[in-house]
């Protein structure tokens, strides 16, 4: 079994600012994340996974229950690190990318 850490992210904004919204999520067990002050780039690498995850398995699709969904979002991700390949790594997926590095690092 995989433990995930639910992880709400924002900006300094609203959810910052509202005790009892942080509250709430320290209540779930949910960590808090925030971006650097003045520092969108913070957000960027998430906002664009979120957004070709919800282009290319969301959209269009009828989840009938939340684990069918979590479920599809598990396969997305695992797709996405292992198998989805990209034009900026070299035609090659995350995982691979990462491996041809690691891979080649001699310990002593």
């Amino acid at each position: 079994d995989c433990i995930f850490r639910r992880t709400f992210h924002s900006d300094q904004g609203w959810a910052y600012q509202m005790k009892r919204y942080s509250k709430t999520l320290k209540d779930n067990d949910i960590f808090q994340s925030m971006s650097r002050k003045g520092n969108c780039y913070d957000n960027s690498p998430m906002e664009n996974f979120f957004s070709i995850l919800k282009q290319e398995m969301y959209y269009g699709q009828t989840y009938h229950s939340f684990e069918e969904l979590a479920d599809s979002i598990t396969n997305y991700i695992n797709y996405y690190n292992e198998e989805r390949i990209k034009e900026k790594l070299g035609w090659l997926s995350p995982v691979q990318y990462r491996n041809q590095y690691t891979n080649s690092i001699v310990f002593s």
